[in-house]
C-alpha cells in the first residue's frame, strides 16, 4: 500500500520528468514541489518507491525516472482532477448527428496533431452489441427482395437479395414479423437461437429466411473500422522520438490497419480512456501512451484522441481533445442553424 507521501512524491517525479525529459533527484523534489521534507527523507521514499515497482534508475548514480506503473498513479490523478468526461459526451452528440461523421473524425485526428504536437488518431467501428429496431422487407420482383434494417439510434441499412423462389408481400411481411420479436436485443446474443427457432417455424420460406439472416450478419457484424491517423510532424520533434529506429517503428505501427483497430478495439466505452505502455496490449506500443475519448451511438463505436510517448503531458492531451471536440461541435452547430 503506498502511502500519502510516497503518492505525493511519485507524482512530483513524473510532473518533473515530463516537463525536463531528466532524471529528477531528490533535491529537486524536494526544493521546487516537497519543499517541507529532507532530499534525505525523499531519497529514501524514492529508494522504496522504485522497489514497489514505480519508479526507476537509469544508472547506479542516477536520479529516478517513473515506470509505467508511476506514469498510471499520475495519470489516474489527472482523470480524477479533471472533467474528463465531457470529451466522451461532445463525441456521442456528435455521433447522434450523424451528417458526415467520416469527415468530422478525420478532422478531429489533423486537428489534435497541430495542437498538441502527438499523433492525432480517430476511428470508427462497428459494436458486437449492435441493436435492431426494426426490420422489413419489400418485393422487388419475383426473385429480388430489398432487406430495410433500422438500429437502435436511427441509422438505416439496405441490402438486396435475390431468392431461388418467389414470394408474395403478403409473406414477408411474416418473415419481417418473426425477426421483429427480438428489437432491441443484441444481435451478437441472438443470431444463434434464431437460425434454430425461427426456421422451424418457417420451413417453407428455409431459402429466403436463409439468405436473409446471412445478409442481416453480414451488415452488422461487418469487421471493418475506418481509422484517420494525423500529421506525425509534431511528434517527431519531441526529445523521445529523436531517435530514428523509434521514429521508424511507431511509423510501421501506426500503417498496419490491424494495429489501430486492436488498440481502438481495447478502449473503453463512454470514457476517457489512458493506456500506457504494456498496458497497450498491442505490440508496438510497449513504449508509447493513448488518450482518447469514445463514444457510441447508432451501432457504432467512435474513437477520438492522441498517440504520444510514455513522458505524455497527460494534462494536456485531455485538454486538446476537449478542444476539439468542443470546436466541432460549434462548427457543427453552426452550420444546423
Amino acid at each position: 500500500m503506498i502511502t500519502e507521501r510516497q503518492l505525493e512524491v511519485v507524482l512530483s517525479v513524473v510532473y518533473e520528468y515530463i516537463k525536463s525529459g531528466e532524471t529528477v533527484g531528490s533535491r529537486t523534489v524536494s526544493r521546487r514541489y516537497l519543499t517541507g521534507r529532507s532530499s534525505a527523507t525523499i531519497r529514501n521514499e524514492m529508494s522504496d518507491l522504485e522497489d514497489m515497482g514505480f519508479l526507476t534508475q537509469t544508472h547506479a548514480s542516477s536520479g529516478r525516472i517513473p515506470t509505467t506503473q508511476g506514469y498510471r498513479l499520475y495519470a489516474d490523478s489527472v482523470l480524477q482532477r479533471m472533467s474528463s468526461a465531457e470529451p466522451s459526451v461532445r463525441l456521442q452528440k456528435m455521433m447522434e448527428q450523424r451528417q458526415g461523421l467520416g469527415k468530422m473524425l478525420e478532422m478531429a485526428s489533423d486537428m489534435l496533431s497541430r495542437v498538441s504536437d502527438y499523433v492525432g488518431i480517430a476511428a470508427i467501428t462497428p459494436l458486437d452489441t449492435v441493436r435492431f429496431q426494426h426490420v422489413s422487407f419489400v418485393r422487388l420482383g419475383e426473385r429480388r427482395i430489398l432487406l430495410l434494417i433500422v438500429l437502435q439510434g436511427g441509422l438505416v441499412h439496405q441490402k438486396f437479395i435475390d431468392v431461388t423462389a418467389d414470394m408474395k408481400q403478403e409473406d414477408l411481411d411474416k418473415l419481417a414479423a418473426s425477426l421483429n420479436r427480438y428489437s432491441g436485443q443484441p444481435w451478437s446474443e441472438i443470431k444463434a437461437s434464431l437460425k434454430t427457432s425461427i426456421t422451424d417455424e418457417l420451413n417453407s420460406y428455409r431459402d429466403a429466411y436463409s439468405r436473409a439472416l446471412k445478409a442481416i450478419d453480414g451488415m452488422l457484424c461487418e469487421s471493418s473500422t475506418k481509422i484517420f491517423t494525423g500529421s506525425l510532424s509534431g511528434i517527431m520533434k519531441l526529445q523521445d522520438f529523436q531517435d530514428l529506429g523509434r521514429i521508424q517503428a511507431l511509423c510501421s505501427f501506426l500503417e498496419e490497419e490491424s494495429n489501430m483497430t486492436a488498440l481502438v478495439n481495447r478502449c473503453s466505452m463512454n470514457e476517457m480512456n489512458v493506456m500506457i505502455g504494456s498496458e497497450n496490449g498491442v505490440a508496438g506500443m510497449e513504449s508509447s501512451a493513448l488518450v482518447a475519448a469514445t463514444g457510441e451511438a447508432g451501432g457504432q463505436k467512435a474513437v477520438v484522441g492522441v498517440i504520444g510517448p510514455e513522458r505524455m503531458d497527460y494534462e494536456k492531451a485531455i485538454s486538446a481533445i476537449d478542444g476539439v471536440l468542443r470546436k466541432l461541435d460549434s462548427d457543427q452547430g453552426e452550420r444546423g442553424e
